[in-house]
């Protein structure tokens, strides 16, 4: 099968919501390695130990790939940005 992916990062909201898990599990899941869909760094540094996940060190970036989404779940992202534009946009019409 031959999908078109969006550009960008899916949101950990929307993974999560694609999970049915919360946002703490994708990101403790990407961190740790066992959900391979994406990577966590801060200051363009890879973080992969829950301990570098405390807030004193500074903000971590998720990024997602829908491809990988896709390989792991099925699911095709199509750019939504909040669960809101997810659940609307698999709506029946």
């Amino acid at each position: 099968m031959n999908e078109q992916f969006a550009i960008g990062s899916v949101p950990v909201s929307v993974a999560a919501k694609v999970y049915g898990r919360d946002a703490s599990w994708v990101r403790a899941g990407i961190v740790s390695g066992w959900l391979p869909i994406g990577k966590a760094t801060r200051d363009g540094k890879l973080v992969t130990t829950i301990e570098e996940m405390d807030s004193k060190y500074g903000r971590i970036n998720y990024y997602i790939s829908p491809k990988r989404l896709y390989e792991e779940t099925g699911y095709v992202w199509k750019g939504e940005k909040t669960v809101t534009e997810l659940e609307h946009s698999s709506a029946p019409a």
